[in-house]
């Protein structure tokens, strides 16, 4: 963020009289027990990939690690050199970006969740999907991505990744030049093209009828994010001493506050609010919306509103069980609207479930930028209002919560009742839904880990003393080239040392007996380089002629035979993945290899694969033995790779097999089932 402290060099100075190094007798986390309790057979995944984290409270751990489970289920492997990119579904919808399956409204929690994994891949391939050759950033929503480029430079420091695309960018956001009033100095926008439908301003422009398109206004959200994006292109530039590109941008940047603060804060609501841009016989142009909405803080997110008591005021809104504060979440507008929670719209397939609406439910989305907003706030304003750091521990406690579904499992879905909890919409597409961001809260907010572009190293957990979590520890943690660990022990009687304590690569550098600021000279380290291994086996499309798979049993399910072969992995019950058998013991699974333009190829190499089953404690299992075959046609004949070193079949996790590299332009796993056992195949890639 760019929001500059107060007296820095003396919070920088009070901060190293009281911090101690040395020696400190601490408690590395059993990071073994923790994988295996979370994640089972899939373990191997994220144990070189996750930071770790355990604290007093249990349910903001399991959370914590569920997250992680959604990071992973959404990273689709592109295959074919084009790398992975993060999906905001598990699953395809009709409105993605085809062939690739990406949106953009969420890509900017997606990279500020994904910075945070010692595998800089993910965060990475989806920047050059995003702005590289294929893209991505197709502007289908309004977006904060040029923010998120640089909030992944702060954490790991790697300039030459954070500007290659500089001009890409620079392009992006110069064409929202096209939702620009050039009177009124703002950007505006159709509330479904912000991602949120069903707001105040889309309700009233269409007479209260309806409110799925239409209403389009300036709103605090991209007007917020086109600052901030025009903040991180001037910081962008300046790694490449581009300073009047620099200025360029940092003065529309400048431009862009003044005209927000000045007009869309509504001195009445005391709130950041939408102003019409759309003039019907319903509704205005310019005049503000009718009430508070919880968007309104999202200007806090991107430091954008100044350290005044004027606008620390809206704070109260949020904090009100009978406005913004729900009592299982925070509203998206407020019980006195007229329409508040009023059903509009329906699934088209079961006209009795409810679709998408932000006229009141609680939505992760917003949940999440309010809780970053809070942290800057508490971190580096002045003028808190109401706000304290025991309102940011309920209300993420709050957001906690939120995850469990009313069987008490993490699930996340879309959107939530404020008023008697449990999820609203409830569709195929819902369950564990990356809509949001919780780990960029958790480390970057509650641990208190502020990254920073110098060589500095910053910590001020939000944690209040008597309510908070009584001791948490964090560790290997990515920052700057190094991996770092904090740790807080209120009374010393968890981790046997009192107090603040902090790591790098398992050296004590600093520590408190108080929770306070700590920043420490901290040089960063080369970065390794990034493995990019690529799939050949993936499938694009249902419909792309190559790759493409066959099968013993369901041969007529091309949905579920391209599941097996589209670069998802996950295993969750809740949302079926992959090719499903018959109950016949001996299957197969077979895969006609192609070129990366998805033509027909002669041949291929390959040395190894990966693969996928899921099983519950009912219908589906792993094989008891399997064959990887390879043939000059997809009819056969069929001969067994020699001498493949492999390991048993895995449930649940990733079934490696490695070879000595030969040619061929078809692969066939062969393999034989438990009796009474279908197989579920949720992927099949080959190396």
């Amino acid at each position: 963020m760019f929001h500059q402290l107060a007296n820095w060099s003396f919070i920088i100075a009070f901060a190293l009289d009281q911090v101690k190094a040395g020696p400190v007798i601490k408690r590395s986390l059993d990071t073994n027990a923790i994988l295996q309790q979370h994640y089972g057979n899939d373990a191997e995944w994220y144990s070189n990939r996750i930071p770790f984290f355990d604290s007093s409270d249990e349910k903001l751990n399991e959370i914590y690690y569920y997250r992680w489970q959604i990071f992973r289920a959404h990273q689709r492997d592109l295959g074919n050199d084009y790398g992975f990119i993060t999906t905001e579904f598990a699953d395809d919808v009709s409105w993605q970006l085809s062939p690739w399956a990406s949106l953009n409204d969420a890509t900017g929690f997606h990279l500020n969740e994904g910075r945070w994994c010692r595998d800089r891949r993910f965060t990475h391939d989806y920047i050059n999907h995003m702005f590289g050759e294929r893209k991505g950033n197709d502007r289908h929503f309004s977006d904060y991505m040029a923010d998120s480029v640089w909030n992944v430079y702060l954490v790991d420091h790697d300039s030459q990744a954070a500007t290659q695309y500089l001009d890409q960018i620079k392009t992006v956001y110069d064409q929202w030049n096209d939702h620009f009033d050039m009177s009124k100095g703002l950007y505006y926008i159709e509330p479904i093209a912000d991602a949120t439908e069903f707001t105040i301003s889309s309700i009233d422009a269409s007479g209260g009828t309806g409110g799925f398109t239409g209403g389009t206004s300036f709103r605090p959200s991209i007007n917020s994010y086109m600052y901030a994006n025009f903040k991180a292109i001037a910081q962008l530039a300046r790694l490449t001493s581009d300073e009047n590109s620099a200025e360029t941008y940092e003065r529309r940047a400048n431009i862009l506050k003044n005209q927000t603060q000045t007009n869309l804060w509504n001195s009445t609501f005391e709130h950041f609010i939408d102003r019409f841009q759309v003039n019907n016989d319903y509704v205005k142009y310019f005049d503000f919306i009718r009430g508070r909405e919880l968007v309104g803080y999202v200007p806090f997110m991107f430091d954008l509103p100044d350290d005044t008591s004027v606008y620390a005021a809206s704070w109260s809104h949020v904090l009100d069980a009978n406005l913004l504060g729900g009592q299982y979440g925070m509203r998206t507008n407020e019980p006195s609207y007229e329409h508040y929670m009023q059903q509009y719209r329906y699934d088209v397939v079961n006209s009795s479930r409810p679709e998408c609406q932000w006229n009141g439910p609680v939505w992760p989305f917003q949940t999440t930028q309010v809780l970053l907003g809070m942290s800057n706030v508490l971190d580096h304003y002045n003028n808190k209002g109401d706000l304290n750091i025991s309102q940011f521990n309920r209300l993420l406690s709050q957001y906690v919560d939120l995850h469990y579904d009313s069987n008490g499992k993490p699930n996340l879905e879309e959107d939530y009742n404020p008023d008697k909890g449990g999820a609203i919409v409830g569709l195929d597409r819902s369950p564990h839904y990356f809509h949001s961001g919780f780990v960029d809260i958790v480390l970057g907010g509650l641990v208190g880990i502020r990254p920073r572009s110098d060589d500095k190293l910053e910590i001020n957990p939000l944690v209040d003393q008597n309510s908070g979590p009584s001791w948490f520890r964090a560790e290997e943690v990515p920052y700057h080239g190094s991996n770092i660990a904090v740790q807080y022990d209120r009374d010393g009687s968890h981790y046997g040392t009192k107090g603040l304590v902090i790591e790098r690569d398992g050296q004590q550098v600093a520590a408190s007996a108080t929770l306070q600021r700590i920043i420490v000279d901290y040089a960063p380290k080369d970065l390794l380089p990034i493995d990019r291994p690529s799939a050949i086996s993936i499938q694009l499309q249902e419909s792309s002629a190559y790759p493409r798979g066959s099968a013993s049993s369901n041969a007529n399910d091309t949905t579920k035979i391209h599941d097996a072969i589209d670069g998802r992995v996950w295993f969750t019950s809740e949302l079926a993945n992959g090719w499903e058998s018959d109950t016949n013991a001996n299957q197969w699974y077979a895969i006609e290899l192609g070129n990366s333009d998805g033509s027909a190829a002669s041949n291929r190499t390959i040395s190894r694969a990966e693969i996928a089953w899921f099983a519950d404690d009912n219908t589906f299992a792993a094989p008891d033995s399997y064959t990887i075959e390879t043939s000059t046609s997809n009819q056969g004949p069929w001969t067994a790779i020699p001498n493949v070193q492999q390991i048993k079949p895995l449930a649940n996790g990733i079934t490696h097999a490695q070879w000595t590299s030969l040619d061929t332009s078809n692969v066939r796993l062969s393999f034989t089932l438990p009796s009474g056992k279908r197989a579920r195949l949720t992927e099949f890639k080959l190396f």
